[in-house]
């Protein structure tokens, strides 16, 4: 009876496909694949280049890699997600953050990178307006 309850679930949830016989739950295909999941440089291909470290650059080529729209903007300028926010601390990031990232210092640099400056230039004002300014920090904390 639980056999059926969990292969019932598991398909369900998507883990155990229809075809599969119940007594193969996870495949060595599968499991290689979850392992090869890691974030990929765009440039160079090294495996998990653009999520780790700084989050900006590859640690191989140091090519600027896409922004992560998943993330959070307390995390972007590094602020502890409150109310509360060191003004002067999250000028501070954004400044640097802009240093890092502006479109101005990869003119020189492919297309691909400044479209991905460009897109992190806007991500990272997008993050200063909104925690700058009371009313918007609150809105964005219950959104």
């Amino acid at each position: 009876m639980w056999k059926q309850k969990a292969g019932a679930l598991l398909r369900v949830w998507g883990l155990w496909p229809a075809g599969v016989p119940r007594r193969r739950l996870l495949s060595c295909d599968a499991a290689s694949q979850v392992a090869n999941s890691s974030p990929r440089c765009w440039n160079c291909g090294s495996a998990g280049g653009p999520g780790q470290g700084d989050r900006f650059f590859c640690p191989q080529c140091r090519a600027l890699q896409p922004p992560d729209s998943t993330r959070d903007y307390f995390s972007l300028m590094d602020c502890n997600r409150s109310f509360r926010v060191d003004t002067t601390k999250l000028q501070h990031r954004y400044q640097q953050l802009q240093r890092l990232v502006h479109p101005d210092f990869f003119s020189q640099r492919s297309q691909t990178e400044k479209e991905f400056s460009e897109k992190h230039s806007t991500l990272v004002n997008d993050a200063y307006k909104t925690l700058l300014a009371p009313l918007s920090r609150g809105l964005y904390l219950v959104s």
